[in-house]
């Protein structure tokens, strides 16, 4: 079974647009998990330009499934995810100027400081690091001591309308290499209604998918329990 983890950024920054608490994310985030959500991600970044660091404590005592956070481990961002001790949380190599995630980490580049981070994290919680679909930074995430990897999706979600066995490609041998280093699978970003289905068919191992942009788009047509079953149909 493939869980999905509904991203709430959007939510916030529809009421960061306008101030007050309207809507309310952690209602949201409540309502996510009632209406078949297996999980809640947010990503808090340095400028909270969309979810707050007090959202992340306001959000802990409420959830009842997993609480996934994502990130760029800054020391403000370590702290924060070893006060709030979520179920996982998911290392991003975000740049401070970034509208959204955009790349994975260079996990052999950057093995040195990964491995004090994640040994850090790990007192905590299960750590996922955001990768490319490449073989050899899903090995190095094993070498730098994570628990999963979350396939960064963009490329896929690219090209699959146009050549979805090519789309895939990359990603059966990332998925193979985190099975063979036994590591977790999640993936995310762009994933959406029109590929989601084919991805998590494709991949047998995948056991988390998190979204949120295109979820919380369709929920304007579909409405936002409509939608959640929509997604989790993709993933029978």
């Amino acid at each position: 079974m493939t869980r999905l983890s509904v991203n709430i950024n959007k939510v916030a920054t529809i009421r960061n647009a306008r101030g007050g608490n309207n809507p309310d994310v952690l209602k949201v985030a409540v309502d996510c998990e009632r209406f078949g959500a297996e999980g809640i991600t947010i990503h808090p970044r340095p400028d909270e330009r969309h979810i707050r660091y007090s959202d992340a404590r306001g959000l802990k005592p409420l959830l009842k499934t997993e609480f996934n956070i994502e990130g760029n481990p800054t020391e403000d961002f370590i702290r924060l995810v070893e006060e709030v001790r979520p179920e996982q949380v998911t290392l991003v190599p975000d740049a401070h100027n970034v509208l959204t995630s955009n790349a994975g980490w260079n996990t052999v580049k950057y093995e040195d400081i990964l491995k004090d981070i994640i040994a850090r994290l790990k007192q905590v919680c299960r750590v996922s690091v955001f990768v490319d679909p490449q073989q050899e930074m899903v090995a190095g995430a094993k070498r730098c001591g994570a628990d999963r990897v979350e396939l960064y999706t963009e490329s896929y979600a690219s090209l699959y309308l146009t050549n979805r066995e090519k789309a895939i490609e990359p990603f059966l041998r990332a998925a193979k290499e985190a099975e063979y280093q036994g590591l977790g699978l999640n993936a995310g970003h762009d994933l959406d209604l029109v590929n989601l289905e084919y991805f998590h068919q494709s991949i047998p191992n995948l056991l988390e998918v998190s979204i949120g942009h295109a979820l919380i788009c369709d929920a304007l047509y579909f409405g936002l329990e409509n939608t959640i079953q929509l997604y989790k149909r993709c993933l029978k």
